[in-house]
């Protein structure tokens, strides 16, 4: 999840793999604060529910791709247990120096999300929280994360959507376009919370994104809404033949 970034990036809402790295290296220290400001401390409960469609119990293993300050992957670790494993993955190293003070037990390994260093087959679950938007190829980042799933695992993908219908997809634009760019002033980084809001306005809506999960061979795609649409909860299962 993830910094000097250039104001224009070569696509509106998109920037070049390094300054996205860069640009999660330089907010790290206060992502944490801001996440909860812009969310009003909700952030938390939706991932716990994207952790309930990960279907995970004692003694799964898990990875959490673009784990960002890794409040998925200690979510997820409390559901599998001592005897599990999860895996917080994310290309920001300052990110991680962020996991590794809230929760030291837990692995946190640098990879990028697009050429993920681990085994086919291999995890119970992969999940990704707010991070899917800044996959410089989404499509590449889904199919790496089916691959190392087990079959029979399951992926889960948690992201901002864009409401459609008034008065809420009003407050949104008002919210993105306006409020969260004041917020990076304030916070000393307006390039990076000028990004945020064009990533949310370039990444498909809900239902091209099943279509993409289903496409990356996942099957039983499904989703869930919530925050009045503001968020959408992917998840579906790697087939078992």
């Amino acid at each position: 999840m993830a910094s000097g970034v250039p104001s224009a990036g070569p696509a509106s809402g998109t920037l070049e793999e390094p300054q996205v790295r860069a640009m999660f290296d330089r907010i790290a220290g206060g992502y944490d604060v801001m996440n909860s400001v812009m969310t009003a401390g909700l952030h938390h409960q939706w991932r716990r529910r994207a952790a309930d469609l990960a279907r995970v119990g004692p003694g799964d293993s898990v990875l959490d791709v673009a784990s960002g300050t890794g409040d998925l992957a200690i979510e997820l670790a409390r559901r599998v247990g001592p005897a599990g494993h999860v895996i917080g993955s994310d290309f920001s190293e300052e990110m991680l120096a962020r996991a590794r003070e809230k929760d030291p037990a837990l692995i946190w390994e640098w990879g990028n999300a697009l050429e993920l260093p681990y085994e086919s087959d291999r995890f119970d679950a992969v999940t990704v929280g707010f991070g899917a938007r800044n996959f410089s190829d989404l499509d590449r980042g889904l199919r790496e994360m089916t691959r190392v799933a087990r079959p029979g695992g399951h992926v889960v993908v948690l992201e901002i959507t864009t409401p459609t219908r008034p008065p809420l997809s009003t407050f949104f634009r008002a919210w993105f376009d306006r409020v969260v760019p004041l917020l990076g002033r304030v916070a000393g980084d307006p390039d990076a919370y000028e990004y945020l809001p064009n990533s949310v306005k370039r990444f498909p809506g809900a239902h091209e994104l099943a279509q993409r999960l289903d496409a990356a061979g996942l099957v039983e795609v499904h989703y869930l809404l919530t925050a009045g649409g503001i968020i959408a909860i992917h998840a579906g299962r790697k087939p078992t033949a």
